[in-house]
């Protein structure tokens, strides 16, 4: 094991699978002699050279469109988007060509490719940087999405998602790039997609959620324990497939439930997590199901993000007052 950011990790992984597959392709807006816009990719293209490691033009349909051509002839194209909210630009060809190509072709091409996106709030971004559009992706049949929390868990699923025969959009928290700093196995190894995580045990109110809202949600517990309120920490790591079992088997135990989003409420994938709570858990509940995310409205200027996006603060004194409820 060796402390590293989850940055580090990222890096670290895909100079690994490069190293041990040859049909792995990097491509993307700045990833070759820049080493990427937060150096994600640094050092690849000295290691691999241009014709596995290529800098593509700003046109983000473009560069996804050509990692599906890759695709299907038989390499493994890992794609960077420097960010979520630019993947707009590409929806064609994601929602229409990469989720689709297995279903249209009735099994006969897969599309093993992954899509690499930085998004969230917490690090003053220019217009367009930070949105959560997840809710987007998980809507798109096909298509698998990972969120992961932690450095240990970004290393482990996106060895794991490069693998895959299957096309996965890999969210990765800008917040977390450089902050989020936790123990990484050393060596190649890999977390099963489809699988969430315990991050926190308790016994009185459970919150789910997702990349950077996991340590949101654990500052807050570890603020909620001081008051007597034993709260559970849910780490979904998995939206597409979603890990219902273990959603199903935590929630049961203590019977409140908060889901926490950094995308706005409405519509956001904090509402299939209580749809499928609703599903699965409905006799455990002892109250209402509450969600918490940012407000319906465009996502503001830098100067005032702090107060859009949920804090400490705000998670705390809503599970106070979900403690006093009763369904």
């Amino acid at each position: 094991m060796t402390t590293k950011t989850m940055i580090e990790s990222i890096r670290e992984c895909l100079h690994e699978e490069m190293a041990h597959d040859e049909s792995i392709v990097l491509i993307g807006q700045d990833v070759g002699a820049l080493g990427g816009v937060f150096r994600a990719t640094e050092g690849l293209l000295e290691k691999f050279g241009p014709d596995r490691v290529i800098d593509m033009p700003l046109a983000e349909g473009v560069i996804i469109g050509s990692g599906v051509g890759l695709a299907l002839s038989g390499l493994r194209p890992v794609i960077e988007i420097q960010f979520l909210g630019f993947a707009h630009q590409a929806f064609h060809q994601i929602g229409q060509q990469v989720a689709r190509l297995r279903y249209r072709s009735q099994g006969r091409f897969a599309v093993p490719l992954v899509i690499r996106a930085p998004f969230g709030g917490g690090v003053r971004t220019p217009e367009l940087h930070s949105d959560a559009f997840e809710a987007l992706y998980t809507h798109t049949p096909g298509l698998k999405v990972i969120a992961p929390a932690t450095a240990n868990d970004a290393k482990g699923l996106l060895t794991q998602a490069i693998q895959d025969d299957d096309p996965v959009l890999f969210l990765e928290p800008l917040k977390g790039y450089r902050l989020q700093k936790d123990d990484v196995p050393d060596g190649r190894f890999t977390t099963p997609l489809g699988s969430a995580r315990i991050a926190r045990v308790g016994d009185d109110v459970t919150i789910v959620a997702w990349s950077a809202a996991v340590g949101l949600a654990e500052r807050a517990a570890a603020e909620l324990q001081s008051q007597g309120i034993s709260v559970q920490v849910i780490d979904l790591r998995s939206l597409v497939p979603l890990d219902t079992e273990t959603l199903a088997s935590a929630i049961n135990r203590t019977g409140r439930v908060v889901v926490l989003q950094e995308a706005p409420l409405t519509g956001g994938f904090g509402a299939e997590v209580v749809s499928t709570i609703q599903n699965e858990c409905f006799y455990s509940l002892e109250a209402p199901i509450l969600r918490i995310g940012a407000p319906d409205t465009p996502y503001p200027l830098a100067g005032i993000e702090d107060m859009y996006i949920p804090d400490v603060a705000r998670v705390v004194h809503e599970i106070t007052l979900l403690m006093e409820v009763s369904a």
